[in-house]
């Protein structure tokens, strides 16, 4: 089965995101793609809240999905939107992934589990969940001779996750994201292969790469790893384009084989203090 993962650099402007990846779709169903994997806030990169207010749209109804449904059946591929902000009743936003079948209709949506919330020495205090809530639900779907395993940038740093996904017949894990350049250069391939090596399962990263508008600069690197943690396919730069390679059943079958890891797992109590 070939697989892509599409590398954007995506603005403010959900119609000229949708605009720039229709192209990118496109040449990946002419490279032979069943399924394509776009990144983390694929339609809208806000600025800051007040931005993304003015611009996120209601899922029921939402018109570039509509439109993606529309390419994903003109292409007769699995269409992954790697995430968008949904309004929710809170006034918060929901980071959800959307995934399209070959007919063009909706298979499963994902809304990211774990936000970055964190005070970091000499900068200010980062709240992730002061404009997003995060999901409660892991998600799986069927993805022809494949288990898909939905995930978000973030969430890559969590492996009970992708544990959870595995044990639940996950076979290849997608993770859409929009990395920052420091941490993408000390933390990307080294996590995403980790997760590949510990579940035995393939990994496809779709990467935002390049300076945004709205002042960020993401790392790229858009790749796909073999269930024996191997690299077998990347865009070793930033700029936008297509990543397509072929990926087999067969060699999720014989990782899990030769280390058993998922099958030999057991509970255990948790460390607690003494006297």
């Amino acid at each position: 089965m070939k697989i892509a993962a599409i590398q954007m650099c995506s603005g403010l402007d959900p119609a000229a995101n949708l605009a720039a990846l229709e192209p990118l779709l496109a040449d990946a169903a002419a490279r032979g793609a069943r399924y394509a994997l776009t990144p983390e806030v694929t339609m809208i990169f806000p600025e800051n809240r007040d931005q993304l207010k003015s611009v996120a749209a209601p899922f029921e109804g939402h018109l570039q999905l509509a439109a993606v449904g529309g390419l994903a059946k003109q292409h007769g591929m699995h269409v992954h939107i790697g995430s968008l902000p949904i309004p929710l009743e809170d006034g918060r936003f929901a980071n959800r992934s959307v995934l399209f079948g070959p007919d063009g209709g909706q298979r499963a949506t994902y809304d990211k589990i774990h936000l970055f919330d964190a005070d970091i020495a000499g900068l200010n205090a980062y709240r992730e969940s002061a404009t997003y809530k995060g999901g409660d639900s892991a998600v799986i779907a069927p993805l022809d001779e494949f288990t898909l395993g939905f995930s978000i940038c973030y969430d890559m740093r969590f492996p009970r996750l992708y544990n959870a996904l595995a044990n639940a017949g996950a076979s290849l894990m997608a993770v859409p994201a929009a990395f920052t350049v420091p941490t993408g250069q000390a933390h990307w391939h080294v996590l995403l292969r980790a997760r590949a090596i510990e579940t035995g399962s393939y990994v496809i990263a779709a990467a935002q790469g390049g300076s945004h508008a709205n002042g960020r600069a993401t790392y790229g690197h858009s790749l796909v790893i073999d269930p024996w943690g191997k690299i077998i396919a990347e865009l070793d730069h930033d700029r936008p384009g297509v990543l397509v390679t072929e990926i087999d059943p067969a060699a999720v079958t014989e990782a899990r084989r030769r280390v058993p890891a998922l099958v030999n797992a057991r509970d255990f109590a948790a460390p607690g203090l003494r006297d």
